[in-house]
C-alpha cells in the first residue's frame, strides 16, 4: 500500500499535515507552492539517465571483449581447437611409429647403406611413377649443369679481381679504338695526297719530256709520299 503524503493536506493525519492545513487556512502557503514541490526534480532524472548510459556502456564493452576473445580464439584455433589438436596428435604418432620402426631396422639399414646401390630397383607405388619422372629429368639437367655452378661458385672469390681485369681491358680497348680511329684518319689523308700527286705525275713527266727536248736539265722530284708514308707506319 502506497504510503500517505505528508505534503497533500487532505491525505495527512500527522502534526506535518495538521501545520500545512493551518498554514494554507492562515493563507500563508498555497495549493499550488505544495503541488510545485510534489514534482519530480530533473536531477533525479538526469541520475536515473547517467546510470541507464553507464549500464550500456558496460554492456557495450563487455560485447568488445567477448569479440576479441572470439577472435583470438579463431587465430590460435590450429593450436588449441580439439579437431587440429587431433589431426597434429596423429600426424606425432605416425612419425613416432615410423621413427620406431626405423630404429628397430637401424642394422639392416645400415648394412643397405654400406652396399653400393647399382642395378637395383626400387619399389614405388604406381601413383607416384610421374612424379619420379619429373624428379629423373630434374636430375639429369642438374647433373648436366653441376660442374658449371661449381665452377661459379669456385670463381665467387675472384669476382672482384675479374671485374678490374675487364674494366682495366675495356679502358685499352678504348685508347685502341681511338688510336684505329686516328690512323683510318691518317691514311685516307694520305690516299688523297697520292692521288693528288699520282694526277700531276703525267703533266710533270711531260713538262720534263718538253724540257729535255729543248735540253733543259730538271731536278727530281721531291719524295712527299714516301715521308708521308713513314710518318703514318710510324704512328
Amino acid at each position: 500500500m502506497a504510503a500517505a503524503n505528508p505534503w497533500d493536506p487532505a491525505t495527512a493525519l500527522n502534526a506535518a499535515g495538521l501545520l500545512l492545513g493551518h498554514f494554507i487556512t492562515s493563507e500563508l502557503v498555497t495549493q499550488e507552492m505544495l503541488n510545485i514541490s510534489k514534482k519530480s526534480t530533473s536531477c533525479f532524472v538526469n541520475f536515473s539517465r547517467l546510470q541507464q548510459i553507464t549500464d550500456i556502456q558496460a554492456e557495450i564493452y563487455q560485447k568488445n571483449l567477448e569479440i576479441e576473445l572470439l577472435s583470438l580464439e579463431k587465430d590460435a584455433a590450429d593450436v588449441v581447437h580439439p579437431s587440429f589438436l587431433a589431426q597434429k596428435c596423429h600426424s606425432l604418432q605416425s612419425m613416432n611409429n615410423h621413427l620406431e620402426a626405423v630404429l628397430k631396422e637401424k642394422r639392416s639399414l645400415r648394412q643397405r647403406l654400406l652396399k653400393p646401390i647399382c642395378q637395383g630397383n626400387l619399389p614405388i607405388e604406381a601413383v607416384y611413377h610421374r612424379y619420379i619422372v619429373h624428379l629423373l629429368e630434374l636430375a639429369v639437367t642438374f647433373i648436366e649443369r653441376l660442374e658449371d655452378h661449381l665452377e661459379t661458385i669456385r670463381n665467387i672469390p675472384y669476382l672482384d679481381a675479374d671485374l678490374k681485369k675487364m674494366s682495366t681491358a675495356l679502358a685499352k680497348m678504348d685508347i685502341l679504338v681511338t688510336e684505329t680511329e686516328e690512323l683510318a684518319e691518317n691514311i685516307l689523308k694520305w690516299r688523297e695526297q697520292q692521288k693528288e700527286v699520282s694526277s700531276h705525275i703525267p703533266k710533270i713527266l711531260a713538262e720534263k719530256n718538253s724540257l729535255h727536248k729543248h735540253g733543259v736539265i730538271v731536278p727530281p722530284l721531291p719524295l712527299t709520299s714516301k715521308v708521308n708514308v713513314q710518318t703514318i707506319n710510324a704512328k
